[in-house]
């Protein structure tokens, strides 16, 4: 187009300008790490799929029913956030939603009455995956101290999924009355602070359709007692932090087959969207 016809002069670099970000030193081949600039830190713990060779041996489980039990898509959910980790690791290999000590473990009685593992497992097999855990925590710690020092308060998002077929891919799903579409787990929000952050999130989310329906979106009905990653970062950071635990079950895919509805991955990546958008002014304002 000639400058005649109304095209603005070329100005080279117009577009784009340059600023500090966190970069990780030494990234890590445990987790993805997008470190952009807001207020907003979303992760999937339980996202990832992988497992060292050496422990495979030791698995009851096959790769079927690992993923059955992980957390997968929540990963896509993730790119919401500002800042976005997602964990490679299965949470079979290392679950960093556990304290230490719980972090592999081979009791059926934490996994759902599942038997993961023929049995005991070696020692140094143990170590490795607490280490993970160790360095893991020790990143995160880091990472929300940086965020908060550069914007006051922070909106985490914990994100996972949940399964409401457990009695087999031909029997009758879980009740909707004690299974809701999304599970708000806000165990450790401090309601004086952030109750009424909490209740825009969520009518954000129950205003954005799902499959072509409103989503039932509640709180603390499948896991009232929380997990140990947000509760921990709440202990150190209080409420300095907005931690809200998204459980999405899995209606957005067919547990048994892994089959995915990428539309209703859309949709529920789209409330999400939505949710924070009507929420991020009041972590703008914390500088």
């Amino acid at each position: 187009m000639h400058e005649s016809q109304g095209a603005r002069p070329h100005s080279r670099f117009s577009r784009f300008t340059l600023g500090e970000c966190l970069v990780e030193r030494r990234p890590s081949e445990d987790w993805d790490l997008v470190a952009g600039d807001g207020p907003v830190l979303a992760v999937a713990l339980h996202d990832g799929h992988a497992m060292r060779d050496s422990l495979r041996p030791h698995l009851v489980f096959d790769d079927a029913a690992l993923r059955r039990d992980e957390d997968p898509l929540t990963g896509l959910l993730a790119g919401v956030g500002d800042v976005r980790v997602r964990v490679r690791r299965s949470r079979f290999e290392v679950d960093l939603n556990r304290p230490r000590d719980k972090a592999l473990s081979t009791d059926p009685a934490d996994t759902w009455g599942l038997r993961v593992w023929r049995g005991p497992l070696p020692p140094d097999e143990i170590e490795r995956s607490l280490a993970i855990h160790d360095r893991f925590y020790a990143m995160t710690h880091e990472l929300v101290e940086r965020l908060l020092a550069r914007w006051g308060c922070l909106l985490l998002l914990d994100i996972h999924s949940y399964n409401h077929r457990r009695d087999g891919a031909n029997a009758a799903p879980a009740p909707p009355s004690e299974n809701p579409d999304i599970d708000l787990g806000v165990t450790t929000l401090d309601r004086g602070r952030w109750g009424k952050t909490l209740a825009r999130f969520t009518e954000a989310l129950r205003a954005t359709p799902v499959g072509g329906r409103a989503p039932d979106v509640r709180e603390n009905v499948r896991y009232p007692t929380g997990g140990h990653f947000p509760e921990s970062l709440y202990a150190e950071y209080g409420e300095r932090l907005c931690v809200i635990t998204p459980e999405y079950k899995k209606i957005y895919m067919d547990e048994w087959t892994a089959q995915a509805d990428i539309a209703v991955v859309e949709d529920l990546r789209t409330g999400l969207e939505q949710a924070v958008r009507a929420v991020r002014p009041e972590f703008l304002s914390c500088r």
